[in-house]
């Protein structure tokens, strides 16, 4: 093998060949899905090389492809910010929607005084979080379901994306939680009017309301144009009691990819009756998945 098991030394040309070199077998791993998600930290060897090498053989066979990848904090130096630009620029001729997530706008949350060890660890779990924030959708059960067809809706063909998270407990969650997803420092150089997709994923316990639902719905729509394209379900985490999390995935930003036209598929949200008539909980249906 090129890096005889090794890392790519920085040299994102090293991680483009490695994975150029296995390019058949990772064809093999990727046939048959249906969607996959590329995530790397840019700028260095191995994901600044091979992530735009795994999406383009991810395109040829199909595939919804998702990339969600961290752009370098400003003290990892130049000649990587460089690299992770044009990294970057490769990898978005490849997938369906990037989701970048500057780490340096992650400071103004964590704070200077952050290790340097946590401050890469928190990198890693917003990206942990761009990702389950589309997945669970699809694999886990809620309120209202979101099946693939609406995530293929909202994220194929288009192009830049960014997201947002935000959580809130009490009686004004919903509303709360919602507006701070919008206003998180990861967004705060979105133009929501010019989005064309929405993906929204709200994350609670077991007392969700519909109500609480709607609200986040009404929420979003304040700051996005009528031409969007939105999609809003639900999660149920049984482990959540107080708090409801809401994640905002903002798709198609900017004109510098042209669409295809596709034929628009209706949005179809599910609601899924969780009680019994005795008032008792219908574990049963909370364990169905998304999509069957």
């Amino acid at each position: 093998a090129l890096t005889k098991g090794l890392g790519a030394g920085a040299n994102p040309q090293i991680g483009r060949e490695a994975a150029e070199e296995d390019r058949e077998h990772i064809k093999e791993i990727l046939s048959g899905a249906d969607m996959v998600f590329i995530t790397a930290g840019m700028g260095g060897g191995t994901g600044t090389g091979a992530a735009p090498v795994f999406a383009e053989i991810a395109k040829e066979l199909g595939i919804l492809t998702v990339a969600v990848v961290t752009k370098p904090f400003s003290f990892e130096g130049k000649q990587r910010a460089l690299a992770a630009e044009e990294g970057i620029r490769r990898l978005a001729e490849h997938v369906d929607s990037l989701i970048t997530i500057p780490n340096n706008k992650l400071l103004s949350v964590l704070g200077k005084n952050i290790s340097l060890l946590n401050a890469f660890k928190a990198a890693n779990n917003v990206l942990l979080g761009a990702v389950k924030g589309i997945s669970d959708l699809i694999t886990r059960p809620g309120l209202i379901n979101v099946d693939f067809a609406d995530v293929r809706t909202v994220m194929s063909e288009m192009g830049m994306a960014m997201m947002g998270t935000g959580s809130a407990v009490g009686e004004q969650r919903a509303r709360q939680a919602a507006e701070a997803a919008i206003a998180s420092p990861l967004l705060e150089d979105v133009n929501f009017s010019g989005a064309r997709g929405i993906l929204v994923n709200i994350t609670a316990g077991l007392d969700m309301s519909i109500g609480e639902f709607e609200e986040v719905g009404d929420v979003v729509k304040e700051f996005i144009s009528d031409d969007a394209t939105v999609v809003v379900g639900t999660v149920i985490d049984p482990e959540m009691t107080d708090e409801m999390r809401v994640t905002v995935i903002v798709t198609g930003l900017g004109d510098n990819r042209q669409r295809q036209q596709q034929p628009q598929q209706p949005l179809r949200a599910r609601l899924v009756e969780t009680t019994r008539s005795d008032g008792s909980l219908d574990y049963q249906q909370l364990e169905r998945p998304a999509v069957i």
